[in-house]
């Protein structure tokens, strides 16, 4: 009996070192593919159909946290750089008390970019979801990604898989709280990343009907959800 259960230890303690090798490996390929595609704002090309800002956190009272209004911050940089013209913010709006991207509209438009210009995703529910309407709904094919150093070459990866001919902004202008457990817990969303894809390629939870940023009017946007 107690050979039987030192034959399952170690099978046990084999596979949960198998995985954990995976994970590492997994999240190391996605961390160093989407960290090709990182610049600086004075390296950004300047053709793209968009600067796609990844939602995050909102206030009680309707404020961005610091986390996203640095994303909102940098995005406004990359406008001012005559870069792309046009904001698609993605982000939560799954009920009616909680809407990201109207915040994160809301604050951008303080700074004089045309309302036209300016489309929300409000079913931007995670960052594949983000990616793949992107793509599917917006008909964005070049990009320029705003969002965290924790963050965003997972936003790229995803975004080039996808067929998106994606650059990433760096937004990180401070300190944040709980960024330890962020990078963490990015490792298994890197592994996520990888799996959803190049295999499983699931579609989000909502599509809709194509709104492309080239020749549609972004207000149309306002209320999709």
């Amino acid at each position: 009996m107690l050979k039987i259960i030192k034959k399952i230890a170690l099978a046990l303690i084999g596979t949960l070192v198998i995985g954990i090798i995976s994970v590492i490996y997994i999240s190391d390929k996605v961390q160093d593919e989407g960290k090709k595609y990182i610049a600086s704002i004075d390296d950004l090309p300047i053709d793209s159909d968009a600067i796609i800002v990844l939602g995050a956190g909102v206030r009680n009272d309707g404020t961005p946290s610091d986390i996203l209004q640095d994303r909102l911050d940098t995005a406004l940089d990359v406008h001012d750089k005559n870069i792309s013209d046009t904001f698609l913010l993605t982000g939560d709006h799954g009920n009616v008390d909680y809407n990201e991207v109207g915040v994160m509209k809301k604050y951008i438009m303080q700074y004089g970019v045309k309302e036209h210009r300016v489309f929300l995703d409000h079913a931007g529910f995670n960052t594949y979801d983000s990616m793949y309407r992107a793509k599917e709904i917006f008909k964005v094919k070049k990009a320029i990604i705003v969002t965290n150093e924790y963050h965003l070459p997972r936003a790229l990866y995803l975004a080039r898989n996808m067929g998106i001919n994606a650059y990433g902004v760096i937004s990180d202008k401070r300190n944040y709280d709980c960024m330890a457990s962020y990078k963490i817990r990015e490792k298994l969303a890197q592994v996520k990343a990888y799996i959803y894809a190049k295999f499983l390629k699931p579609e989000p939870k909502f599509l809709g009907d194509e709104i492309p940023v080239d020749n549609s009017d972004g207000k149309i946007t306002d209320d999709e959800i």
